[in-house]
């Protein structure tokens, strides 16, 4: 149960750290035009306003990006409800997509479609900027991609293993 509670809370977390961050960082960078380091030769802090998604694809469609969102959300919560909360794995992973989703959500609805970014990987030059929420997608979105892996092969190992038919082991007893 504890293990329930926790993942509700981290995706709480991220969801309210995320909004936090990017309120901070739009005062503290806006007078940084050119950013600055955070670790050097690691991440820097550059303040951008993006209007796509993950690498600024679809720029300029928030009602598309809002409505994806929307579906990832909803089938996030019907695998919840279908799996049911048996599978902490699948829990944690969608606990951490919809809080970072609805991190950007919000700055998609009240900052005119763009979602404030600000962590730059300075060793990556063409890696996108991202944001605490990105960091919970990410990372619930590979809690998914595990527990689908990890299903996958329990399941191939059930039909792997000989049945028992309940006929046949009468018999045997005679």
């Amino acid at each position: 149960m504890i293990s329930y509670i926790l993942a509700v809370v981290t995706g709480l977390s991220v969801l309210g750290l995320d909004q936090y961050t990017k309120y901070f960082m739009a005062d503290f960078l806006a007078s940084k035009p050119n950013g600055c380091d955070f670790i050097p030769g690691f991440i820097d802090l550059i303040l951008t306003r993006n209007g796509g998604g993950a690498w600024g694809m679809l720029s300029g469609y928030t009602w598309v990006l809002i409505s994806i969102t929307i579906i990832i959300m909803l089938v996030c919560i019907t695998l919840l409800l279908k799996m049911g909360p048996g599978n902490k794995l699948l829990f944690w992973a969608i606990c951490l997509v919809l809080g970072g989703g609805l991190g950007n959500m919000i700055d998609r609805i009240f900052r005119n479609g763009l979602v404030i970014d600000f962590l730059h990987f300075s060793f990556l030059p063409k890696f996108p900027v991202f944001n605490v929420a990105d960091i919970g997608i990410v990372c619930g979105a590979g809690l998914l991609l595990l527990y689908f892996i990890v299903s996958s092969i329990k399941e191939s190992k059930q039909k792997k293993m000989p049945v028992l038919d309940s006929k046949n082991t009468d018999d045997a007893k005679d």
